[in-house]
C-alpha cells in the first residue's frame, strides 16, 4: 500500500483556490506551475497535495472537466468536434479525441450522434459564439473586467 502524503490543514484553502482556477479557466493554457503558484507552494508539494486531497493529479482533473464540458457542448450545440476541441482548451484532435474516448468510452463524434438523434433542438454555433455561451469567452472577458481585482 502507498503512502499518502498528509495535508496541512491550512493548505486545504490554498487547493481549492487553485482547483477553483482549474475549474473556471479549464480552457486557457493551464499549467502545473501556474496551478501550484495559485496555491501559494512548490510545483512538487503542490502536485502531491493536490492528488492527496482530490484523488487525482492536476494534470486529470483538468482533462476531465475540460471533457466534461465538451460533453455539454457536443449534446446542446450543432459545433463541430473540431470547434469543441478548442473551445475546450486543447490544441490537438487527436489528443482531445483521445482523452475523450478514455474517459467517455466513445469518440466525440459518435457520442455528438447519438444526441443529435434523440436529443433537443440544438443551439447553434454561431449563437454560441456571438452570445458568449462558451465558457471561453466568458473567461476572457471576466480577466478583462473590473471584478478581477484582488
Amino acid at each position: 500500500m502507498a503512502a499518502t502524503a498528509r495535508v496541512p490543514g491550512e493548505l486545504l484553502p490554498h487547493l481549492r483556490r487553485a482547483r477553483d482556477l482549474a475549474d473556471r479557466d479549464y480552457a486557457q493554457p493551464l499549467d502545473l506551475g501556474e496551478l501550484a503558484a495559485t496555491a501559494g507552494v512548490s510545483k512538487y508539494h503542490f502536485l502531491r497535495c493536490f492528488a492527496a486531497v482530490y484523488g487525482r493529479t492536476p494534470g486529470v482533473y483538468l482533462a476531465e472537466r475540460r471533457v466534461e464540458r465538451a460533453q455539454d457542448l457536443l449534446r446542446a450545440t450543432n459545433l463541430t468536434v473540431t470547434e469543441i476541441c478548442h473551445l475546450v482548451g486543447y490544441t490537438s484532435v487527436g489528443s482531445f479525441s483521445a482523452k475523450f474516448r478514455q474517459l467517455v468510452g466513445t469518440s466525440p463524434s459518435v457520442y455528438q450522434a447519438k444526441f443529435a438523434e434523440h436529443g433537443a433542438p440544438r443551439i447553434p454555433g454561431c449563437y454560441v459564439f456571438m452570445h458568449g455561451l462558451s465558457d471561453r469567452n466568458t473567461a476572457i472577458s471576466e480577466k478583462r473586467g473590473p471584478s478581477r481585482r484582488t
